[in-house]
């Protein structure tokens, strides 16, 4: 994922809100300015540390803990709670007095950590640095407080089978491995099959502590749905596969799932169906489209809109809880759409890298900000804006693929999601299924749920972790209901 502090190996995420909450902090500067220098501190800086950056939206909580050998050598290890990563290496630490630097070496983006001591030795402060953004540091002596429960997530023994089960989408030559959980019985079972967001995730979808898919699966087999969910290329047990592979190839191993579940016994082949998020939802269409035994799709925060539309929704989104007003927003659009429409365009050639340069010098700057701040902007967009993948995304139109879908379709969004905002794209959704003549679709706006259908405040990425439902009940039972009515003999 490319996003700040981030540690998964991912390829798609760039989509995800955080890498554009991301940009906008380095476009309008979030530097801290140099601290004063204490004298030396006896203490020294090792031991357990805890506190936050300073991560657009909210704080972003951190532990770090230092170390000193006999030899006068210094280790570390950083924890990020709400990422569930712990005991990530630190490498090329330096301790000069009160000055301490060190590198986070999980991490893309080249992160690294400068900060001082104070003269009590209670406190680190200084700046963390990650792929361009300046982002101020807190840390006070003593271990991270535990992360939030998540409540939801379920506990062994359960009422129902597990089973770890492995496939091969043949075409595109990838090993598959998931978890296929099964209600008590012999069946033969209605089942769905879930596909994550934009993103190598694994097979519960982890994110921000929080295990959405687990959760989902518990609920429906708990309710008399096989359930398969499956790690993303490169994550998990399942093979990586080329690094060129876009939305259409992941629709490929879609297919690849649904033919293992009707190979099985247990599962009753035509009764069964497809629940994707976000990215995911846009992956379920593709291969409902081209699949009339589908029996059913829903789509949770799916897209109706062309990836561009959704990228310059979000940002503006991000940009207005972060408070920015119309002037901004429409500033960082003009840039957006420059180097999206530049992107689109492009064939990797030397003649691109020039156009590159050419966007990000003449880039202005932000109404009121430095005279930098267009050129950081462009500059960061483009690092990121690269692969087939994005520009697959960046031109994608979702409208013509769900018109042409005809099993039942259930279209939910929260209308707290600033990822993929509701008032825009579930009309775009609504219109193309009426458009295809699908005559079984229900498209439901659910009050005061973000992206990941948690009971929010503002909607905010930042939230997520703090939030301990990690599916709000109205949703599950929601999604249950609708399924159980159209798969029930």
């Amino acid at each position: 994922m490319r996003t700040l502090v981030r540690v998964a190996v991912t390829r798609r995420r760039i989509v995800r809100s955080e890498a554009i909450a991301l940009a906008v902090a380095i476009a309008f500067g979030c530097a801290m300015p140099a601290l004063p220098l204490h004298a030396q501190n006896a203490q020294g800086p090792g031991g357990a540390w805890s506190g936050s950056l300073a991560t657009p939206g909210a704080p972003l909580a951190i532990g770090i803990t230092l170390a000193q050998d006999a030899a006068g050598v210094w280790t570390g290890t950083m924890d990020i709670p709400a990422q569930g990563a712990k005991g990530l290496p630190l490498g090329e630490i330096v301790v000069d007095g009160d000055s301490v630097s060190f590198r986070l070496l999980a991490g893309a983006g080249n992160p690294r950590a400068t900060a001082r001591l104070s003269a009590d030795g209670t406190r680190l402060s200084g700046t963390f640095t990650q792929g361009g953004a300046l982002l101020p540091l807190e840390l006070t002596r003593g271990a991270a407080a535990r992360p939030l429960s998540r409540p939801q997530e379920p506990a062994r023994p359960f009422p129902y089978r597990e089973e770890e089960v492995a496939y091969r989408n043949d075409a595109a030559q990838v090993r598959l491995a998931g978890t296929l959980t099964l209600p008590a019985g012999t069946g033969p079972f209605p089942a769905v099959l879930l596909i994550t967001g934009s993103g190598a995730q694994d097979r519960d979808e982890t994110i921000a502590g929080h295990k959405p898919f687990l959760v989902l699966a518990d609920h429906l087999t708990r309710r008399g749905l096989a359930v398969l969910r499956v790690d993303d290329r490169g994550v998990g047990g399942s093979d990586l596969g080329p690094l060129t592979a876009t939305t259409l190839d992941f629709a490929g191993d879609v297919r690849a799932g649904l033919a293992y579940l009707r190979s099985r016994a247990d599962i009753d082949r035509a009764r069964v169906g497809l629940i994707g998020h976000s990215e995911g939802a846009n992956v379920a269409a593709i291969v409902a489209a081209d699949a009339p035994d589908t029996a059913f799709m829903v789509m949770m925060a799916g897209t109706g809109l062309s990836g561009d539309e959704i990228l310059y929704l979000q940002a503006a989104g991000l940009a207005r809880l972060q408070g920015a007003g119309d002037a901004l927003v429409a500033w960082d659009r003009s840039i957006r759409e420059r180097v999206y429409e530049l992107v689109k365009s492009e064939t990797n050639g030397a003649a691109d890298e020039a156009r590159r340069l050419a966007l990000t010098e003449s880039a202005p700057p932000a109404p009121g900000g430095p005279e930098a701040s267009g050129r950081a902007l462009a500059a960061t967009l483009l690092k990121g804006a690269s692969g087939a993948w994005f520009r697959h995304f960046l031109a994608y139109d979702p409208a013509p693929t769900l018109r042409r879908v005809r099993c039942p379709v259930l279209a939910i969004i929260g209308d707290n999601d600033v990822q993929v905002p509701a008032g825009q794209n579930l009309p775009a959704i609504r219109g193309a299924l009426q458009a295809g003549g699908n005559r079984d679709f229900t498209v439901t706006n659910l009050p005061r749920l973000n992206h990941l259908f948690q009971t929010s405040v503002t909607g905010g990425v930042a939230e997520y972790a703090t939030i301990e439902e990690t599916i709000a009940p109205a949703a599950l039972t929601l999604i249950s209901d609708w399924i159980l009515a159209r798969v029930r003999p």
